[in-house]
């Protein structure tokens, strides 16, 4: 008889958590919630960050501010948020270079892109844009590839820095066109766009928005963006894909809300529907056009996906090249 009644005990220990879930989100926020940025002010991270913090605020009536902890490739800030009590109020708003990417490169990894954190949505993302310094006699994907092809370790692509994603993205695209060059990191997206442009080197991928003014100019050339589809911010530039070469159809950067690992569901779900509708507001969907980006957020178990897929594809990258964090 005593022991008929052990499953009834655990159905009401289960309904006693999830009511339990659920007051905590009606509840949720009461006090101040804080994004902390693994970024320096002023970049596309920090700037969304405080997008995303401001309807947040107007729409709970609670502070929600931004806090920057830059430092080690984003780990600073990161390792903040996982060792946070996962209750929402400790949030980090990342890119997948530092949250996907710098982790791969690392032994021991500091932290599991997936498993130690609670993926909330992702923002926005955008893709890579191949340009190249105008010296080189293309005027087209198909020729540019074509001719480097022909000329086999005598090119040079830049890249942001070791193991990044201008430079993950340049090697993913090497092997897939056949091609054979000199990788050049610099320090940053700066010093490698003003290599291509000085013609220190020949090629680079880099963001639209810093890039496509120099295009416009005459100063690069721009021949084709990452992604499984055109950038609406470039819609008469093709995506690689178009030229028959695969493998780049999910390389992104892209930007993210998470939370501490074990984050209560219910808080979760109410996180994630403010992100959806932030990021779909008219006049924040407009600034990202403008910017050269995509609104692409979504639910946590889609983004939890898409980060598992991304870790395979880059593990594989890192580990067929052999590349090694600076």
């Amino acid at each position: 008889m005593r022991a008929s009644k052990w499953p009834f005990r655990y159905f009401f220990a289960g309904v006693l958590i999830v009511l339990g879930s659920l007051a905590a989100a009606q509840d949720y926020p009461s006090r101040l919630v804080r994004i902390i940025v693994a970024f320096p002010p002023g970049g596309s991270s920090d700037i969304y960050a405080r997008v995303i913090a401001h309807e947040l605020q107007v729409a709970w009536g609670k502070s929600v501010i931004v806090e920057n902890r830059p430092g080690a490739t984003g780990v600073i800030g990161t390792q903040a948020v996982r060792q946070s009590p996962p209750d929402g109020y400790t949030l980090l708003f990342t890119s997948n270079t530092a949250h996907v990417l710098a982790p791969l490169l690392q032994e021991p990894r500091p932290f599991d892109a997936v498993a130690d954190f609670a993926p909330i949505s992702k923002a926005l993302r955008f893709p890579l844009y191949l340009i190249v310094h105008p010296s080189i006699p293309a005027r087209s994907l198909t020729a540019f590839i074509a001719f480097a092809r022909s000329k086999p370790g005598q090119l040079n692509y830049a890249s942001s820095g070791q193991g990044g994603g201008s430079h993950l993205v340049a090697e993913l695209f090497n092997a897939a066109a056949g091609i054979k060059a000199i990788h050049v990191p610099y320090k940053g997206a700066a010093p490698a766009l003003q290599a291509v442009l000085t013609g220190e080197a020949q090629y680079l991928f880099n963001n639209i928005g810093t890039s496509q003014p120099f295009v416009l100019a005459g100063k690069l050339r721009g021949f084709a963006v990452t992604g499984e589809k055109r950038s609406p911010a470039l819609p008469d530039v093709p995506a690689i894909a178009e030229a028959g070469i695969q493998g780049l159809e999910n390389a992104y950067t892209w930007l993210g809300l998470f939370g501490p690992a074990q984050l209560p569901p219910a808080v979760l779900g109410k996180l994630s529907a403010e992100v959806i509708r932030i990021m779909r507001l008219p006049e924040v969907s407009k600034r990202v056009l403008n910017d050269g980006y995509e609104v692409v957020a979504g639910t946590p178990a889609q983004f939890t996906r898409d980060m598992q897929a991304e870790v395979a594809t880059w593990s594989r990258v890192i580990r067929e090249k052999g590349i090694k964090a600076e």
